[in-house]
């Protein structure tokens, strides 16, 4: 037996002796995953929102929403129905929508945008794993899909600069302002009508905190 070899076994060996003769540790307890949030836990409320807009009826799980948008108008409610799907296909387990409009008859709107009345809308959808949330987001929620990397397109922001990760996406005008964007599992969108740029940053801020 060489020098080294024989160095090696003897070392094996004390720490062996030294092992038994040791108290065996306390084994520490698995972390608990933190279980994701609802989707109708993510979502806006109605003391998150600007005076003078009132919730629609409808708000609240996708499923309400998209009988009652049927109800007003067949051609948006199925599509929007066709959207959803879409995303069912893709992974989404739960989703939820919650619409704040000035004016009644912008409840009934596509995504409550008029020319006129002011309007709130936040959607978020919760999926199986992040993967899922990536690849529906690429695809586009409620067909608001984001512009191709490096491509500049007016008005609209991609990645770290919207303040809401790198899979993420602005859109901005006077009259209407969008966000889209994954986190976690997670894919969420915030439309503001008629709003100022701070008010809808806010919004989405808010939604984005919840998404876990």
């Amino acid at each position: 037996m060489g020098r080294l070899t024989l160095v090696i076994v003897i070392a094996a060996g004390l720490g062996a002796c030294q092992y038994v003769s040791q108290p065996a540790p306390t084994p520490s307890p698995s972390p608990i995953p933190t279980p994701h949030v609802n989707a109708a836990a993510a979502i806006l409320q109605s003391n998150e929102v600007p005076s003078g807009l009132t919730v629609c009826l409808g708000s609240g799980p996708i499923d309400v929403y998209l009988a009652s948008l049927a109800q007003a108008s067949a051609t948006i409610g199925a599509r929007a129905a066709d959207q959803w799907q879409q995303m069912q296909t893709l992974g989404a387990r739960d989703g939820a929508i919650s619409l704040f409009t000035s004016n009644p008859s912008a409840c009934n709107a596509e995504l409550g945008a008029t020319s006129t009345a002011k309007a709130m809308v936040s959607f978020v959808a919760r999926f199986e794993d992040s993967g899922q949330a990536h690849r529906a987001w690429e695809a586009g929620v409620f067909g608001f899909a984001p512009p191709p990397p490096n491509v500049i397109v007016a008005g609209v922001t991609r990645g770290t600069a919207t303040g809401l990760g790198v899979s993420s996406f602005t859109y901005e005008r006077p009259s209407v302002r969008l966000a889209s964007w994954q986190r976690s599992v997670f894919v969420a969108l915030v439309v503001a009508s008629n709003l100022d740029s701070n008010t809808f940053k806010a919004a989405a801020t808010t939604v984005d905190a919840r998404l876990n």
